[in-house]
């Protein structure tokens, strides 16, 4: 948490949870960024030239780093994030996960790709992937290792260099591991993070890298790939969600409730793939709406490093001013607040109690917006067509879920409009399929994360043919129309032998 800004070059960081001090760190402007490109620039062709299997042996090696580390990772993203110590692990447990995958996969997707051509034999056609140059990342502050070093992984591996600037809330976990990466051989100006507003060092990036990286909601993300498309740089963002999950006729109640649980409140439900609105048939609605408010009314919430605290702190207080303003909107217009639904001051001023709404009016703005906080509403459908039809009805696209039995879930997940969507299981199935392409439809996002993609989107193909033995436009002393017979016998022979 931001608590002061002292002429631009300091910035203390506070614990959300108990108001500590975590610590201070420059703040650095507009100029220090563009000093950091130019830096990345200039050191790029050299990190480029440096062979796959050096890089990999970095990535290895910083593999191994954050696993060492790991209790110290915890502490500082726990620290200056406020949330519980699971939640926290999932973020050490991607980034060594993401390291690992990239370090071996690179040297595959960055060979070059033979190509399909005209003439076979005649003519020999590769693809390659080059580095685009200088990356820049804004990343967030709800997943401060994952969304933005776990980001930076592939980028590194295909030969660019990255500039990183993190959210002012939490700038010392990316600050952490770019030591740690530092430390496992990752050369200077490979990666520079850069801690500062998205006023001054976040527009510089847009003005000067080569390919921008993005985290964050819709808006801000539209306008973001709009300066980027002005430039014409390639652009990635993961935005917003108002993630459906449904919980089918055949579902087993008994056995969902703690895992559909997880998938609304982790992190305190600031996760761009939390669930947010729950469609349950009316063959179990009985049954598991009083069997979840009841999972949900037991869990633990607190600040600290237990590993049996539930959930912890929202990020600040205006987030949690914003969450208390969309449950009262509900509640005026008609929801039911089956549990929550209050501020948890004894806790800490940034704590928010786990609310289940029902009986959202679709005039309340929670029923469309996205809330980012511990926030849920059930709404009871007479069919699974009804159940795809509400979860599809949103400008968003991001992740869903389905709970039931196998075949009926994949049914479903089959018409969900998402990037990913996970069957009896929140969110943490398809995040953690790292060679599985990640990201939005719709206004939740362009480009993906993790799978060959997440590393591809970071080059530039380049296709290289040679011609051999004959030219296309035929050999001298053959009459073009000999030629073009020739051209035409062998497209005939090729259509089914040929594929």
């Amino acid at each position: 948490m931001t608590t002061s800004v002292n002429n631009n070059t300091t910035i203390t960081i506070k614990n959300p949870a108990d108001g500590t001090i975590v610590g201070t760190t420059n703040y650095y402007g507009a100029d220090t960024a563009l000093e950091a490109v130019e830096r990345a620039r200039a050191k790029q062709p050299e990190w480029a030239a440096t062979a796959v299997k050096e890089r990999k042996k970095i990535m290895l090696r910083y593999h191994d780093l954050v696993l060492k580390h790991q209790k110290e990772l915890l502490d500082i993203i726990q620290d200056e994030n406020g949330k519980n110590r699971r939640a926290a692990f999932e973020e050490v447990l991607d980034n060594a996960l993401t390291a690992r995958h990239y370090a071996y996969r690179a040297e595959k997707l960055l060979s070059p790709d033979r190509a399909k051509v005209a003439l076979p034999i005649a003519t020999k056609t590769q693809v390659q992937h080059a580095p685009v140059g200088v990356v820049g990342i804004i990343a967030p502050w709800n997943y401060p290792l994952v969304l933005a070093i776990s980001d930076a992984i592939p980028a590194i591996m295909v030969g660019n260099t990255v500039v990183l600037k993190p959210d002012s809330s939490t700038p010392l976990t990316s600050l952490r591991a770019a030591e740690l990466l530092a430390e496992a051989g990752l050369p200077k100006d490979v990666l520079t993070v850069v801690p500062g507003s998205g006023r001054e060092v976040g527009q510089a990036l847009v003005n000067s890298v080569d390919y921008l990286m993005f985290t964050g909601s819709s808006d801000t993300g539209a306008k973001l790939a709009s300066q980027a498309g002005e430039r014409l740089i390639g652009f990635s963002g993961e935005l917003g969600g108002k993630n459906p999950l449904i919980v089918t006729s055949d579902a087993d109640v008994d056995k969902v409730v703690s895992g559909v649980r997880h998938a609304c409140f982790s992190n305190t439900g600031q996760l761009c793939i939390s669930i947010e609105r729950i469609y349950v048939h009316r063959d179990v609605a009985d049954k598991f709406i009083p069997a979840f408010v009841r999972c949900v009314e037991k869990m633990r919430i607190g600040p600290g490093h237990d590993w049996d605290i539930d959930m912890g702190s929202l990020i600040s207080s205006d987030q949690a001013d914003t969450v208390a303003s969309f449950v009262e909107d509900a509640v005026s217009k008609g929801a039911t607040v089956a549990t929550g639904g209050k501020r948890l001051p004894d806790l800490g001023e940034n704590f928010y109690a786990p609310t289940v709404l029902l009986n959202v009016p679709e005039n309340a703005r929670l029923h469309r917006e996205e809330v980012f906080g511990p926030v849920v509403y059930i709404e009871v459908v007479d069919s699974h067509e009804e159940a795809i039809r509400r979860a599809n009805d949103t400008e968003y696209g991001l992740n869903a879920s389905v709970w039931g039995k196998p075949a009926t879930a994949r049914e479903i997940a089959s018409q969900l409009e998402a990037g990913t969507v996970n069957i009896n299981e929140g969110y943490a199935a398809g995040w953690s399929s790292i060679g599985a392409p990640m990201g939005g439809w719709k206004r939740s996002g362009v480009g993906r994360r993790h799978g060959d993609d997440g590393l591809l989107k970071f080059t530039e193909a380049r296709t290289v043919a040679e011609q051999r033995i004959v030219p296309i436009a035929g050999p001298d002393g053959l009459a073009p129309e000999k030629w073009a017979n020739l051209l035409t016998m062998a497209l005939k022979y090729g259509r089914d032998v040929l594929r």
